[in-house]
């Protein structure tokens, strides 16, 4: 008979150790320096370039601080068959979903749009959450959620916040209220499902196989692919690269998805969407998005309450055993 080991969850209040683990802090301060420069250029660097440079660039600063910071897991080759194949099939299942939503159903079937877009979404939250706490036996922190480097975490994701809303948002003067309060409510919703998904789940499981280049670069890169379920070209899916690459480098240094969220993506999306000007969204849509977001938040209290009675449960064995 097999026996199922269930490893023991952090607590989700953990004290502030500042930066993610194997991180120096002079590392953690040149990689975020790094960040906001690459937010800085897009003032005047081609998108497209922008979208391969940064990359690159990244590579380069990598070759330089790697040999002085042995600590970080650059490379590994420890690869966990079912995260691999979670991470396809959810992968799969969300881009599937949002094309059916955006490309086959579109604006001519709005509740077959949005039933699909709902379905991508919630899959994104839910499958990485119930796979990690409840298969797995894994902390939700292994997520990056949770109160973890608290200090490191909204310090970095302020400053990111800050620059990218003085080069967007405090530029542009907001129409009417109808026009852009249900695109904000989308960005918070879409927001939280990225930072989840991409960053929390699949570069996270990404580094613990193969490292932390490989965990950035894979979910930079899949999360500029998974674009094409908006029905987005290439140029465009090149320079989410290139962005997915900053998300996942403020990421890594503090391994909490506060880093990017409520602010940094939500804000960066909602920006986007209101200068586009090409979504039309009417009052009644922020119900649907907030009921979404609900159910993503109670999928993830679901799991805090699960995870917090597995540990007293630990607790009174370790004390009943003692």
């Amino acid at each position: 008979m097999g026996t199922t080991t269930i490893s023991r969850p952090q607590p989700t209040h953990q004290a502030d150790t500042s930066l993610a683990q194997g991180v120096p802090r002079w590392l953690g301060v040149t990689w975020a320096a790094f960040a906001v420069a690459a937010f800085l250029t897009l003032e005047w660097a081609d998108l497209t370039t922008w979208g391969w440079a940064v990359p690159i660039a990244a590579a380069l600063l990598v070759a330089v601080t790697a040999p002085a910071a042995r600590a970080v897991d650059w490379f590994r080759s420890r690869a966990d068959g079912r995260d691999l194949a979670v991470i396809v099939g959810l992968y799969v299942g969300v881009v599937a979903l949002l094309r059916l939503a955006f490309v086959v159903f579109g604006t001519d079937n709005l509740l077959g749009l949005f039933f699909s877009y709902a379905g991508a979404l919630l899959l994104g939250v839910a499958g990485p959450v119930i796979y990690t706490v409840w298969v797995r036996g894994r902390s939700l922190r292994t997520l990056g959620i949770g109160l973890h480097n608290l200090r490191s975490t909204v310090a970095l994701g302020g400053i990111l916040a800050l620059v990218q809303f003085a080069m967007t948002l405090w530029r542009i003067e907001l129409p009417a209220p109808v026009d852009w309060v249900p695109l904000l409510v989308m960005s918070f919703m879409v927001g939280l499902f990225e930072a989840v998904f991409f960053r929390g789940f699949i570069q996270s499981r990404l580094q613990a196989s193969f490292g932390t280049v490989v965990g950035v670069l894979g979910a930079a890169g899949l999360y500029g692919a998974y674009h094409v379920g908006y029905g987005m070209g290439g140029d465009e899916i090149l320079f989410l690269f290139g962005l997915g690459v900053v998300y996942a480098i403020a990421f890594r240094l503090v391994d909490n998805i506060l880093v990017l969220w409520p602010l940094l993506t939500p804000l960066g999306a909602f920006f986007n969407n209101v200068q586009a000007g090409d979504i039309e969204l009417p009052w009644a849509s922020i119900a649907g998005f907030a009921d979404i977001l609900v159910v993503m938040a109670a999928v993830i209290w679901i799991a805090i309450r699960h995870e917090r009675r597995h540990v007293q449960h630990l607790r009174s064995d370790v004390t009943r055993g003692g």
